[in-house]
């Protein structure tokens, strides 16, 4: 016998049959609500028939025989349909509708369906409706199907187990398998929360024995050896925390501990938490798991905006996961895929009453020695950094070469400066902040700054699936782990290499372009405190000026009326030092502003008056060009705003003017007596040694001194500030969600 072809319809036809007669000796199984069976055929179903395109067989392929009643049914491929509507798997939901449905109507509301697990999640829409926005609303509010005249509202059944958690009584009562099945079922995030936020304080304090009762067992899920388990108790904690905190903002964090676990059993209920996300973040494991565990802490972490006055946080002091967050920053994939969230969950943690006790994170982080640590922290780094300056790039060149760029050629620059305020790429405070902490508390992270990684220079990577994080602004999204081998490629790749210290002048110069924003001005003001400590190290000194190691740093600088823009190849060689002062020379320059930054001035000239005293203290000779830094110095005036200190910059410049005083006579003289319109650098140099023993200086004394920086007596507002605004930034980007549950299904698929 001739077997039909693949491509046939009969074949298909046949498949589909083979695959129904199946489900339903799986739907037999799942039936029997008393057998754990129940959990693996909802596996099985979503993992091997999730992928199923329906076709009209999978429809209706068979019908049982009317009952005496006169009903049948009929099975299709998205659960089992009786001739009163669908019964599904996923959530134990049942629609009530009619059995006369076109094939074209199954279709789409399989479609529909196929994204719960099973479920039957058909809505029916309202003409002139929106359909994403209805299904947002609807899912907030835990409903498959609204109410109408002929039919009662439709909810999934863990919303109907939610619901009787928010009721006084112990939900365990008359199920004894109650919360063993909650976390069988699929999270829904939404309903969760605003089921938190809609409740009173009273109605609140009614049900906090039950609220205590799902923290206690979300935490006992963890140690559950079936994955599915944990990551509905990850995300159901997530979302227990999210909206206790949000309905009790004003209340102290005692009270909110009090609420989620109750005073007595606080410390051994987050001892055990730590614990597990401990555990599970060093396994071996599944990478999603570990993503949840980080979102979790972060959500614990920003959970409120100044993160200091988050009482829950003195547990994650006493119970540390740092050695977790070190062994994912070491290990390369585990940093591939968790990189990011690890240093940002990082610098948070740090900055957590930082100046009114002792942080054992901030003392664990000042000790690290660990060379794989140490250098995978900056690759993340310096991988964030480069996506940034990779977007802003892509923004410049797309901006550049469009009919507006055409049009400026036509009529001149008169509008550059306008246009280049459009370029603007979302800054990334947090990863700024990692690196602060980083630099300014351990001082062997000094040596990662000059350190080459190859993933950064000549060898490229192969491309790893990006990290599991959610769609954030241009600038805060973790790159992929071949960001930096695409962006840091070499203008000569015989010599030229990159490293984070590179890297991160190129950012600096970005977000140095304009401060009017506040995130760049705080952006800038980080890079500038960065490069303090940088300037005030003795090794960073040694490898900025080291001859030995030049390199051609493409600084982005900001277009003006009155110059160019460089090429990119006439770049020349040079230590790395040469860099930095090019940095701060070029953000003076173009911020001779009516508004003028002081703040931000006075920082640039300490960075060079501090690299100044190292170049005396080591007698270190730089071929620099100066001329362009003195030219701005001088400058200043003694009228405006910022008069007095104007009038003490113009004081301490009083040998340079004396200096420029004395030998521009001489050397007009020189060139009216020989009868030379422009003297050459030797006849220059031939007039001052001539006239040098006549001039006069002024001495100074402590010139090569200066005042070490302090970050607790001068920058402590201002990092409380910044900290506020990366937690409220990391809180509204934090999603938990992003794991589809097709992917969690066929990712735990493996049954033991």
């Amino acid at each position: 016998m001739q077997l039909p072809s693949s491509g046939s319809n009969v074949f298909k036809k046949c498949i589909c049959i083979t695959r129904l007669y199946l489900k339903k000796l799986l739907l037999q199984l799942a039936s029997r609500r008393h057998s754990t069976d129940s959990s693996f055929a909802n596996v099985f179903l979503a993992v091997h028939f999730g992928s199923c395109s329906p076709c009209d067989a999978c429809w209706e392929p068979w019908s049982e025989p009317a009952s005496g009643n006169g009903r049948g049914r009929t099975y299709h491929a998205a659960g089992f349909r009786t001739r009163r509507g669908t019964v599904g798997l996923g959530e134990g939901s049942v629609e009530v509708g009619s059995a006369s449905v076109s094939p074209e109507e199954r279709r789409r509301r399989w479609r529909r369906e196929r994204a719960g697990l099973g479920a039957a999640r058909v809505v029916e829409e309202e003409p002139g409706v929106d359909s994403l926005t209805m299904a947002q609303v609807e899912k907030r509010g835990g409903l498959l199907r609204k109410s109408s005249a002929s039919k009662k509202p439709l909810k999934e059944k863990v919303v109907l187990m939610y619901d009787e958690i928010f009721m006084t009584e112990d939900p365990s009562k008359c199920s004894p398998r109650f919360w063993e099945e909650l976390f069988l079922m699929k999270v829904n995030l939404e309903y969760l929360e605003g089921k938190l936020e809609s409740l009173d304080g009273e109605e609140l304090m009614k049900i906090k024995d039950n609220i205590n009762c799902l923290f206690q067992h979300c935490i006992q899920a963890l140690g559950e050896e079936h994955p599915i388990r944990v990551v509905n108790a990850l995300q159901t904690l997530c979302a227990l925390i999210r909206g206790v905190h949000q309905k009790n903002k004003s209340t102290s964090g005692f009270d909110i501990i009090n609420m989620l676990m109750g005073f007595d059993k606080a410390e051994l209920c987050m001892k055990n938490l730590m614990e597990s996300l401990d555990s599970l973040l060093c396994a071996e494991g599944s990478e999603s798991l570990k993503s949840l565990c980080l979102k979790l802490l972060l959500c614990l972490v920003t959970v409120t905006d100044n993160i200091s006055q988050n009482t829950i946080l003195e547990y994650v002091m006493i119970n540390s996961i740092f050695e977790a967050i070190l062994q994912i920053l070491s290990h390369p994939p585990s940093r591939r895929e968790h990189g990011y969230d690890a240093v940002v969950l990082l610098a948070l943690l740090v900055n957590y009453r930082k100046y009114e006790s002792v942080n054992p994170y901030i003392v664990k982080l000042s000790i690290v020695d660990d060379e794989a640590t140490l250098n995978g922290m900056g690759l993340v780094i310096a991988q964030a950094l480069s996506e940034y300056n990779r977007q802003y790039k892509d923004k410049e060149e797309e901006h550049q070469s469009g009919f507006f760029s055409a049009l400026t050629n036509m009529v001149g620059s008169m509008f550059i400066a306008d246009a280049h305020e459009k370029i603007s790429v979302q800054t990334n405070e947090a990863i700024l902040l990692a690196l602060y902490e980083a630099v300014h508390l351990n001082r062997n992270f000094i040596t990662v700054l000059a350190q080459s990684h190859p993933e950064m220079g000549l060898v490229t990577t192969p491309v790893s699936p990006a990290p599991t994080t959610p769609a954030t602004p241009l600038g805060t999204t973790p790159p992929s782990s071949d960001v930096i081998s695409s962006v840091e490629l070499p203008l000569d790749a015989d010599v030229q290499t990159s490293n984070l210290l590179i890297t991160f002048l190129k950012y600096s110069s970005i977000v140095m372009q304009d401060t009017k924003d506040e995130h760049r001005l705080h952006s800038g003001k980080l890079c500038l405190i960065i490069l303090t400590c940088i300037a005030e190290d003795q090794y960073a000194n040694a490898f900025l000026h080291d001859d030995n190691m030049n390199f051609r740093v493409n600084l982005h600088r900001m277009p003006m009326r009155h110059r160019k823009k460089a090429a990119d190849k006439n770049l020349p060689c040079r230590p790395l030092v040469c860099a930095v002062l090019d940095l701060m020379v070029e953000f003076i320059v173009t911020h001779m502003m009516k508004e003028f930054p002081m703040d931000l001035y006075v920082r640039c000239i300490q960075v060079v008056h501090k690299l100044l005293c190292y170049q005396k203290k080591c007698r270190v000779r730089l071929h620099y060009t100066w001329r362009e830094l003195w030219s701005v110095l001088r400058l200043s005036t003694n009228a405006g705003q910022w008069k007095e200190a104007a009038s003490k910059v113009t004081h301490a410049l009083v040998n340079i003017r004396a200096i420029i005083n004395h030998f521009n006579p001489k050397i007009e003289s020189y060139a009216a007596v020989n009868h030379i319109s422009q003297l050459s650098e030797e006849q220059v140099l031939e007039v001052v040694r001539a006239n040098y023993d006549t001039l006069t200086l002024k001495l100074q004394d402590g010139l090569d001194q200066y005042e070490r920086y302090s970050e607790q007596h001068k920058e402590a507002a201002f990092f409380k500030e910044l900290v506020r605004s990366i937690s409220t930034n990391v809180r509204r980007n934090l999603a938990f969600h992003t794991l589809s549950q097709e992917v969690l299904l066929k990712e735990f698929s493996t049954i033991s």
